[in-house]
């Protein structure tokens, strides 16, 4: 058998048993150019915000979630529903001039069972997908090939959520 290292999960499995706060309601609260790209933060207004996933399911994978700490999507304020709409919609056009994907995923899984990894802050994914994106990696090794730098993803990105 043939061992396929992958060291930057750990950060990942580590992470998830160790985190007490809610990413989506701390990672907007960096402040500087320099906090906000380490946090990932691509937008913010006072409903949603857009971030990228660090942990990404496919390459410049983004993450649109509310302001407000819930879980109840039913239960989300007109205004904010409003918000994380526009959000998400700029951020599919943001992904679609960046890199000009094939085609997109875009859901919200609710509830643990639901495959929520984070259960009790409901957010989207946007997941931009091309031709043949998909191979054995993920299947056999359990590894994901991404083939730019989170950081770079951020820097293309960013000037499309800014004003």
């Amino acid at each position: 058998m043939k061992v396929l290292w992958a060291p930057w999960r750990l950060s990942y499995v580590s992470q998830r048993d160790s985190n007490t706060g809610c990413i989506f309601c701390e990672l907007p609260r960096a402040e500087g150019a320099e906090a906000r790209k380490d946090a990932l933060v691509l937008y913010t207004d006072d409903q949603s915000q857009v971030v990228m996933n660090r942990f990404p399911y496919a390459h410049a994978h983004l993450m649109v979630a509310p302001r407000v700490h819930t879980a109840d999507f039913a239960g989300l304020s007109a205004a904010t529903a409003a918000s994380m709409h526009a959000a998400l919609a700029s951020a599919q056009r943001a992904l679609d001039e960046v890199y000009s994907p094939a085609g997109f995923n875009i859901g919200m899984n609710l509830g643990r069972v639901g495959g929520a990894g984070v259960a009790d802050h409901l957010h989207w994914h946007i997941v931009p997908r091309w031709e043949g994106d998909t191979n054995f990696m993920p299947l056999l090794a359990d590894t994901r090939v991404m083939p730019e730098y989170i950081e770079e993803a951020y820097d293309r990105l960013l000037p499309l959520f800014q004003d």
